[in-house]
């Protein structure tokens, strides 16, 4: 099993069976699956635990109330969206040292499916908040300390690096709202969702939380990302 971009620290074998084929996630920072087996259908599970509430107001939500944008939670000296690139993409090509991409290629974007040539300046390839920020803060987020939004804007387990023109049309959707079109990616991008709601206990919807368990049910099997950063940002970093 090859690493993308040779630089991602684990490999997620995601298991998928009716509705959705295997998916492999790789994931900076160490993401593993949670799961005593294959078939536990710990997102599932997960996804049933979540907890249910209306969604609140979006009133005073900016993306600076998030800090930075990709800023260097990790402390290894990379902005965080150039940590994904190198997590994500193929045949990565740097300027200066090994930190800043300047070149990739995804080879099938999750969300699409078809093949993505990133190149630094231009929009072909976005890096994705599985879990909108906009969405975060409409569902607990709001009420938060600043390093805890830090921290989700910039934990790998809630990154991933996609096609632009394909992820412009999600905005800050929930499941509930919208799916990636690559059907055979569902399964895998609902147990991300689930994911990083449970890890920073984030609620969902009743519709929300009831998509979920439609798309989940179709493959029973599906583990539950896990890893990523811890959910407090370094105190160095802040937000207003």
């Amino acid at each position: 099993m090859r690493l993308r971009g040779g630089a991602a620290a684990a490999v997620v074998l995601v298991f998928a069976v009716t509705g959705c084929k295997a998916e492999t996630t790789p994931g900076s920072g160490g993401p593993e699956e949670t799961g005593s087996a294959a078939g536990s259908g710990a997102a599932l599970t997960a996804a049933e635990s979540l907890t249910v509430k209306g969604r609140a107001p979006k009133t005073g939500y900016e993306r600076d109330r998030f800090g930075t944008a990709w800023a260097d939670t990790d402390s290894n000296d990379c902005g965080t969206r150039d940590d994904i690139l190198k997590r994500d993409l193929e045949d990565v090509k740097f300027t200066r040292g090994e930190c800043k991409v300047s070149y990739g290629v995804l080879e099938s974007d999750p969300y699409s499916g078809k093949e993505v040539t990133y190149r630094r300046g231009r929009s072909q390839v976005d890096i994705d908040h599985v879990v909108a920020l906009s969405d975060a803060w409409q569902k607990g987020a709001k009420y938060w300390e600043p390093s805890k939004r830090i921290a989700l804007a910039n934990d790998p387990l809630n990154l991933l690096a996609v096609d632009a023109s394909t992820n412009r049309s999600k905005g800050d959707g929930d499941t509930a709202t919208w799916l990636p079109p690559n059907k055979g990616y569902r399964c895998t991008y609902v147990a991300a969702q689930v994911a990083v709601k449970k890890k920073y206990d984030l609620w969902v919807t009743a519709a929300e939380k009831s998509a979920m368990e439609k798309v989940l049910s179709g493959c029973p099997g599906q583990k539950l990302p896990a890893g990523g950063n811890p959910t407090a940002a370094p105190p160095r970093f802040h937000a207003d």
